[in-house]
């Protein structure tokens, strides 16, 4: 255990439970759901609303072989060849296999997914897909209705929920057992301040980090808090470089920055074209998929073109599809894009790469279980080994499913018993930063680290991190009123910890892979990279990046 935790008050009030699961999404509330139905008192946590988590914004859908002719080995295959050689092929097969009836027992939740005339679940194809496995709600608000569902369960049941609350630190007894969580109510909701939720179970299902760049996909909760947490009490994450960009989001200008549209790629699944400003469609020849290749394989490919063209962005062009399969099947998109002053049905829309999940995080094994034992992780911020190196497309709502039913399955049979938590002895906490320092951190991880990357990029990151590190540090004892503890301080120090981390293994991996882009190392080298990076927090609060020495997942601790 390293003792390191934020500048924040004392708890001053506490809650006792059995679990207490942080996040809202998909994850983390099928989580609390099969705890709650275990019989164990579960508390939720979120950062703000319960349906205000990164799922309702997932558009394309959820994957898995529901099909006619589709197989879960054939789903395995195509996971497997996104993941650029660093899936965990046993962590897969947990997914493809369980993932089929997960998806059913979401629907007997509540969940109403899009059919045919016949009744069955419609289906379509994403990227790196080889069959029609994606299924979707809405058309394309695939990722709203699988929320509305999981909440209005999870009210159903009156589970006890804190919202407008952000985590800041793990709690743990004597022993360096998980024993809960500080966080701070944001003014709205049952407490208010800094307080406790004990627990011997903590789930962290926090979501992404994409606000560590300046143009992504994810909402403005996505600080990367359970990553950062996780760091801070000496769990180790894996995998921190491979941040997927997701090859079509709409091109606002190029100093647009936050959360930015995302245009489906479902709208490539049902036939759009990617082209450049003449029309002319560069992914034929490729990749046999040509616009459904893997999505590094696409966000690659547009980048290129904007380069060789000395553009900004490049179009997706489905006019084709006629004013009603827009209305129909993409509304939510069809909306975002006329609010921006563009009409898909008459004219391309301008697309370019921005950043979008994070393939790795906190390391866990195929219970959800990391290396501090009573801590678990699903979702997004979790690292089970099933993305590798590049995710799958919509594969990630079904990670969730599959993993937190598998969490609950382990904490309702090990039912670890309550403990007090022990007093810090980290010494002095960590330095919060201005939270003006959110958009430098942002501006220096697009420079530095986004879809292209090179050995001078990120030693030039890494430099400006660590001198926004130093900084922070020489405020705080110049003048500690500087450094007043509060959710933007809080939410840009988490910002900091997981881009020093990011850049840390960016730098280490000296290759090409997946969603990983190197200039200077333009080639993959599976001879010495088809290998994990592994990083944890020194004592000393520096980032220790450890190589494994096969493509195997070590083993993880089991919580006991």
């Amino acid at each position: 255990m390293t003792g390191i935790r934020l500048t924040a008050p004392a708890p001053g009030w506490a809650i006792d439970a059995d679990v207490v699961v942080v996040g809202s999404g998909v994850a983390g509330l099928t989580t609390a759901l099969r705890c709650a139905a275990a019989g164990l008192d579960t508390v939720v946590v979120t950062k703000a609303r319960l349906d205000d988590g990164s799922t309702r914004w997932a558009q394309g859908g959820i994957a898995a072989a529901l099909g006619e002719g589709d197989t879960p080995e054939q789903h395995l295959d195509d996971t497997l060849v996104a993941g650029a050689g660093l899936c965990d092929e046993e962590a897969v097969r947990t997914l493809v296999t369980e993932g089929p009836d997960a998806v059913r027992r979401l629907i007997t939740t509540g969940a109403t997914f899009d059919t045919t005339d016949s009744g069955d679940i419609a289906l379509t194809r994403e990227g790196g897909h080889h069959r029609r496995r994606i299924a979707h709600a809405g058309g394309d608000a695939t990722g709203a209705e699988i929320s509305r569902a999981l909440v209005e369960a999870v009210r159903s049941a009156a589970l006890h929920t804190i919202e407008n609350a952000l985590v800041l630190d793990l709690l743990t007894d004597a022993e360096g057992r998980t024993a809960g969580v500080s966080l701070h109510v944001m003014g709205e909701g049952q407490h208010d301040g800094v307080g406790a939720v004990r627990a011997p179970s903590v789930v962290l299902a926090t979501g992404g980090m994409g606000q560590v760049f300046s143009a992504t996909t994810n909402p403005s909760v996505s600080t990367g808090d359970g990553v950062a947490l996780a760091l801070r009490a000496g769990a180790e994450v894996s995998d921190l470089e491979f941040v997927q960009f997701h090859p079509t989001v709409l091109f606002l200008g190029a100093d647009s920055e936050g959360q930015q549209p995302l245009v489906s790629e479902a709208v490539r699944g049902e036939g759009a074209h990617l082209v450049d400003a003449t029309g002319t469609r560069f992914m034929l020849g490729q990749h046999e998929l040509a616009e459904l290749a893997p999505r590094d394989i696409v966000a690659k490919a547009i980048t290129r073109q904007m380069h060789e063209h000395g553009t900004e962005h490049m179009y997706l062009d489905a006019r084709h599809f006629g004013a009603q399969m827009w209305e129909q099947r993409f509304p939510t998109i069809l909306a975002a894009c006329r609010a921006h002053g563009i009409d898909p049905v008459t004219e391309p829309i301008p697309v370019a790469p921005a950043a979008h999940y994070a393939s790795g995080g906190i390391r866990t094994d195929l219970r959800g279980r990391t290396t501090v034992p009573g801590l678990y992780a699903c979702g997004e911020v979790a690292c089970t080994g099933v993305h590798g190196a590049n995710r799958l497309a919509s594969n990630s709502l079904l990670e969730g499913l599959v993993f937190a039913e598998r969490i609950a399955a382990d904490i309702a049979e090990t039912r670890p018993p309550r403990t007090e938590p022990a007093k810090s002895t980290g010494g002095e906490p960590v330095a919060l930063l201005a939270p003006e320092t959110r958009t430098a951190i942002q501006r220096i991880m697009t420079r530095g680290a986004g879809v292209l990357r090179s050995a001078a990029s990120l030693a030039t990151a890494a430099e400006e991190l660590e001198a926004l590190n130093r900084s922070a540090a020489d405020v705080d004892a110049a003048d500690p009123k500087d450094a007043v503890p509060g959710v933007d301080a809080w939410e840009v120090t988490n910002l900091l910890l997981v881009s020093r981390v990011l850049v840390a293994a960016a730098r280490a991996r000296e290759e090409t892979r997946g969603c990983h882009w190197r200039e200077d190392r333009p080639d993959r080298d599976d001879a010495h990279w088809r290998r994990h990076l592994v990083v944890r927090t020194a004592a000393d609060r520096t980032p220790v990046v450890h190589r494994t020495e096969t493509a195997a997942f070590p083993p993880v601790r089991a919580a006991d």
